[in-house]
């Protein structure tokens, strides 16, 4: 994942392939020959013990990606190739063709053809398909969203060997991000289908929002409340043969892009203490811009703090035993909240500003140590941050204090966590001999997987 499509709402679909016998691949096949594989492959299913593959494409507004997953009957990952999984991106993303929808759905072919050429092609009809989409196709104006999804579920009904359903396109929302997110890492770990309390938490920060999640107790679970609209508290999931009460809620308009956009609200001026001093210009986000600049006085960093806790709303009032910020509720905490994995901005953040060394896709870091380089941060001028900074992007320079800030604040005052606590910060996981990637679409085809029955596969048949 590129530090760009980090922060994006994600567009994916789910191949998941059933064992229907060998898995030799008899090279590349044509349309035509679609719905002969569909009849002559189908047979019984139960009683093969052959491996399963899952496909995912994510396709986010920098870009498409496809992920393609192969499994044993224990669910434990296999190698394709030379990998532990299979995947190719493309640019620009499917939001990019607001005004061609065919041309989105096109972008998609490359990517379907090399997902099936890996494939057996006698596994594929079988293969349920499923497409949802985030934040990266809703902020496309008017119905051109529907539009898009509408010519990729055509794509995917004539075009694929793949088995397809319309309602298996569906929007992902940022509950689903943060569950996918938690069964990822659990999964690489090897806790996943362990007791919760040998499970770990994690905090995913993307650009719209930021989501939490963490296996609880059945006695939490019995406490939890019942949920506003569009909002999810608790989910019960069976992932690798373990019943779970996932605690998951997703923070909108609290991920790293869209909170910035927040502390420029509770500013109420164009002047703003969580600026470099030094910088002159304007930010941009949701269609709104705002004009930014650093005071007179220059940056203050206990000054962007209080600016960074109001914009958090940690003060709101709490309805239950106990909250996060914003009046949420945060789970009970206990065991499944004890060790703790921080992923996507986080990780960007900490690599960029020095916290973490060059290269290094994780580490174990105090909480702390974004305080401490969000004080060299906001003592730095803007005009000197490439020479402290060097490795900042461009574009977050002025934002460097913001971003260390908020990032502190959030876990110290929103999800409070204690300074001196020691976190896992990734961007890639050891699995194995290998290192995969921490983020959701591993999670998403582990869920696929974990919910198919012997009933379903008949049912199939």
């Amino acid at each position: 994942m590129t530090k760009q499509a980090a922060g994006h709402g994600l567009l994916f679909m789910v191949l998941f392939i059933l064992p229907i016998g060998s898995l030799s691949y008899s090279g590349h096949h044509s349309h035509a020959d679609h719905h002969r594989h569909k009849s002559s492959f189908r047979r019984v299913l139960i009683g093969h013990d052959s491996d399963k593959y899952a496909v995912i494409f994510d396709a986010g507004s920098t870009g498409s990606r496809v992920h393609v997953f192969r499994f044993d009957q224990n669910q434990d990952l296999l190698p394709i190739g030379n990998e532990l999984e299979l995947y190719v991106s493309t640019k620009p993303g499917l939001s990019s063709y607001a005004a061609d929808p065919q041309a989105a759905a096109s972008s998609l072919r490359p990517l379907l053809e090399k997902a099936e050429a890996v494939v057996p092609i006698e596994l594929q009809p079988d293969t349920p398909a499923r497409l949802g989409a985030t934040a990266g196709l809703r902020l496309v104006q008017g119905d051109a969203a529907e539009k898009i999804l509408d010519v990729v579920r055509n794509l995917f009904k004539n075009e694929s060997n793949l088995k397809y359903k319309h309602d298996w396109v569906s929007i992902l929302d940022g509950v689903q991000e943060g569950t996918y997110m938690w069964a990822t890492i659990n999964y690489l770990l090897n806790t996943l289908g362990k007791n919760y309390a040998e499970t770990v938490a994690t905090i995913d920060l993307g650009g719209a929002s930021v989501q939490m999640a963490y296996a609880i107790s059945d006695e939490n679970a019995a406490k939890a409340p019942q949920a506003a609209t569009n909002e999810t508290y608790l989910l019960q999931k069976n992932l690798k043969g373990t019943n779970y009460n996932l605690y998951v809620h997703s923070y909108l308009k609290y991920g790293s892009k869209a909170a910035r956009a927040e502390i420029f609200k509770a500013s109420r001026n164009s002047t703003n203490p969580c600026i470099l001093d030094g910088y002159d210009g304007t930010y941009t986000y949701g269609g709104v811009v705002y004009k930014v600049s650093a005071p007179r006085t220059g940056t203050n960093m206990k000054r962007c703090q209080i600016l960074t806790r109001k914009a958090l709303k940690i003060n709101a009032p709490c309805k239950y035993d106990s909250c996060t910020f914003n009046g949420i509720w945060n789970g009970g905490g206990g065991d499944g909240e004890k060790n703790l994995y921080l992923s996507s901005s986080f990780y960007w953040t900490a690599l960029d500003s020095g916290i973490l060394k060059q290269n290094a896709t994780a580490g174990r870091i105090l909480v702390n140590a974004y305080k401490d380089t969000a004080k060299r941060a906001c003592a730095t001028k803007f005009s000197n941050v490439i020479s402290e900074f060097p490795n900042v992007q461009e574009d977050s320079r002025p934002y460097l204090c913001m971003d260390l800030v908020y990032i502190y604040t959030l876990l110290v005052d929103g999800f409070d966590l204690n300074a001196s606590q020691k976190v896992a910060v990734v961007k890639d996981v050891k699995y194995k001999n290998s290192h995969v990637e921490a983020s959701w679409p591993l999670g998403c085809a582990i869920d696929v997987m974990s919910s198919l029955t012997t009933k379903t596969l008949i049912e199939n048949i």
